[in-house]
C-alpha cells in the first residue's frame, strides 16, 4: 500500500470518527437533560474513572494508556461542557500548577476562573457561582498544604475527586544565565528545588511571590536587573520567557496532589480514599485511643496531619486519609468508633483514590 493509498484509508476513519463522535455528543445531551431533570450532579468522577479503566483494558492497539486517558479527557471536556455549562474555579492565575491540574481532570472545553487565594475557590463553590474548585492539598516533597486544610475545618464542601500531576519547574528568564542575579517563584516552588539553587545560584536573591505565573512575569518586566524565575514552562510560554533549564527540583518524582471540591461526595468505586478531621478530647491517651478505632476495623490509614484549631490555644484538628469508602461497612464502623472518642469527627468524603 502506497502513502496516497494510506492517507486515503486514515481519512475516511477520521470521517468515521467524527460521525460517532456526534452521535455521541447526542447521547451526551439526552444524559444531561435526564440529570438536570432529577437534580443528579453533571459531573460523575466514579463514572469517569470506570469508562478510563474500562477501556484501558479493552484497548489491543498500540496506543498508550496515557495517550487513551488524554484522547478521552478532551471528549469528556466536551460532554461535560454539552451536559451543562460546567464552572471549575482555581487558585490562580491562568497558567499556574493548579490550572494545569484543573486542566489535566477536566480538559480544556469546560469554563475557568482563576482566583486569587484558598479563600475565594472554596467561597465561590459554596455560592455556587462556581460548579467545582480545584486546590492543592500536598506535596510529595514539601508535604501538606495548611490553607486548604484550615478551610476545611468550616466549609460545608465535599471532596469529590483528586488529581495527581508530576512537578517539574525549570529556570526561565529573559537574560542569559551569567547575568540572573534574583529568582522569583512561589514558596512550595523555591523549597522543591532548594538544593539546585544552592548548588547553581548561592548568591542569588530568592524573592517570594504569590505563584509561579506571577514569578515569571516578574521576571519579564525585571529582565534588567538580572531577575529570573522558576516556574512551569507553561508560565514561562506565556511571558515569552527563554527556559534555561529544564526540571530543575530535587525530587525527580516530585508530585503535588490537588482535590476537587463541590457540594457533594462520590459514590463507591471499589477502589477509594476516604478523608476527615477529628478533634480529640484534652485527656491523656485520647490520640491513641482514637487512632486505635482505625487498627480495631483494619483499617489503612494513608495520611495524618495535625494543624492548630484557631479556636483555643495548643488545641488541634487531625487530617486523616483512609483506604475505602464512607459507605463501605468496615469503614463505617471504623468512623463509628472513632466519633466515641473524639469531640468532633467531620467526614470529608470518598473519592476514586486514582490521580492519573
Amino acid at each position: 500500500m502506497n502513502l496516497d493509498d494510506i492517507r486515503k484509508n486514515i481519512d475516511q476513519i477520521d470521517g468515521q470518527l467524527l460521525d460517532l463522535l456526534s452521535d455521541r455528543a447526542d447521547l451526551v445531551h439526552q444524559v444531561g437533560e435526564v440529570k438536570k431533570r432529577d437534580g443528579l450532579q453533571i459531573y460523575a468522577p466514579e463514572r469517569e474513572e470506570a469508562l478510563l479503566r474500562r477501556l484501558i483494558e479493552r484497548n489491543k492497539g498500540r496506543l498508550p494508556e496515557k495517550s487513551i486517558r488524554a484522547i478521552y479527557r478532551e471528549i469528556m471536556s466536551a460532554a461535560l461542557a454539552l451536559e451543562d455549562d460546567l464552572k471549575i474555579a482555581y487558585l490562580g492565575p491562568e497558567g499556574s500548577w493548579t490550572h494545569q491540574a484543573a486542566i489535566k481532570k477536566f480538559g480544556h472545553s469546560v469554563d475557568y476562573t482563576p482566583l486569587p487565594n484558598f479563600f475565594e475557590v472554596f467561597d465561590q463553590v459554596a455560592r455556587r457561582r462556581a460548579d467545582y474548585g480545584v486546590v492543592p492539598i500536598e506535596n510529595s516533597t514539601e508535604g501538606a498544604v495548611s490553607h486548604t486544610l484550615d478551610l476545611f475545618v468550616d466549609s460545608p464542601l465535599q471532596i469529590c475527586a483528586q488529581i495527581l500531576l508530576r512537578i517539574e519547574n525549570c529556570l526561565m528568564a529573559d537574560v542569559p544565565r551569567e547575568q540572573i542575579r534574583t529568582l522569583y517563584s512561589h514558596p512550595q516552588a523555591l523549597a522543591q528545588c532548594r538544593g539546585w539553587i544552592l548548588k547553581h545560584f548561592p548568591k542569588a536573591d530568592l524573592v517570594e511571590v504569590s505563584s509561579t505565573t506571577r514569578a515569571a512575569q516578574l521576571a519579564k518586566e525585571n529582565a534588567a536587573d538580572g531577575a529570573a524565575a522558576i516556574g512551569s514552562p507553561a508560565a514561562a510560554e506565556m511571558y515569552g520567557l527563554t527556559v534555561i533549564e529544564e526540571s530543575i527540583q530535587d525530587r525527580a518524582t516530585n508530585t503535588t496532589r490537588f482535590l476537587v471540591i463541590g457540594e457533594k461526595t462520590c459514590p463507591p468505586t471499589g477502589n477509594d480514599r476516604t478523608s476527615l478531621l477529628f478533634a480529640i478530647h484534652d485527656r491523656p491517651g485520647s490520640l491513641v485511643r482514637a487512632l486505635q478505632a482505625f487498627d480495631q476495623f483494619h483499617i489503612n490509614m494513608s495520611k495524618i496531619e495535625s494543624r492548630p484549631s484557631k479556636r483555643k490555644d495548643w488545641e488541634y484538628i487531625f487530617y486523616v486519609d483512609l483506604s475505602g469508602h464512607c459507605q463501605d461497612p468496615v469503614v463505617k464502623g471504623g468512623i463509628e468508633e472513632l466519633e466515641k472518642h473524639c469531640s468532633m469527627v467531620k467526614l470529608l468524603g470518598s473519592y476514586p483514590d486514582a490521580g492519573e
